[in-house]
């Protein structure tokens, strides 16, 4: 604990780290926003559902606890891995910025409508304004593990632990058919490009990540 003190006092002296620190968490709140609004309008105007190959041949399973508490497990885990070493919070908190950033956008774009028959998914305040019943593509649950994996993917525990997520995350939400094929197997490509994105506009950022 006085080690994890030690360096918030150290880091917050800096200039540059919390005017970075700042950007990321602007960066992050614009992309909530965005996020929540391009959701709400993918479930206004969704439009009929389609075939899927895998959703079509696997009846569906009732993950919606798996797929909630399992969220708020991977939001806490990244809070106490940014307390635990702030330095790498500017350039966490923009890569998932951006991730949102770009999201928003997909899932503005196409509107299909939700797989018949989905798992129940229970309800909280903060899980509500997340999901919205058609912002489908791409499975942010699945990406945003990914790309949380490319982030920290020189420190093998977290490297694994993540990918772990992502996968069980995908296999999840197939299994609640609460996503289409395509929008988990994409994420992981669209995350991959996200993250290179991220590498390129946020240099300075991304140096701190050891």
């Amino acid at each position: 604990m006085r080690k994890i003190i030690d360096k918030h006092r150290n880091i917050w002296k800096e200039k540059e780290f919390r005017e970075a620190f700042s950007w990321g968490i602007f960066l992050f709140i614009l992309s909530l926003v965005a996020n929540n609004i391009a959701g709400n309008y993918a479930t206004e105007v969704a439009s009929n559902s389609v075939t899927d190959i895998i959703l079509n041949n696997v009846p569906v399973f009732n993950v919606g606890p798996i797929l909630v508490y399992g969220s708020i497990v991977l939001s806490v885990f990244i809070i106490g891995l940014l307390v635990h070493d702030p330095k790498k919070a500017p350039f966490v908190l923009k890569s998932m910025g951006l991730f949102y950033l770009i999201r928003s956008l997909f899932i503005s774009m196409t509107h299909l409508g939700p797989f018949p028959g989905q798992a129940f998914l229970p309800h909280n305040r903060i899980w509500d304004n997340f999901n919205f019943g058609a912002d489908l593509f791409f499975s942010g649950h699945t990406g945003m593990s990914f790309l949380l994996a490319l982030i920290l993917w020189k420190n093998k525990t977290l490297r694994y632990i993540l990918l772990a997520c992502s996968v069980g995350f995908g296999v999840t939400v197939l299994l609640g058919h609460l996503h289409y094929t395509i929008d988990v197997f994409a994420a992981f490509f669209i995350s991959y490009a996200i993250y290179n994105l991220s590498v390129k506009f946020f240099k300075k950022d991304c140096k701190s990540i050891d």
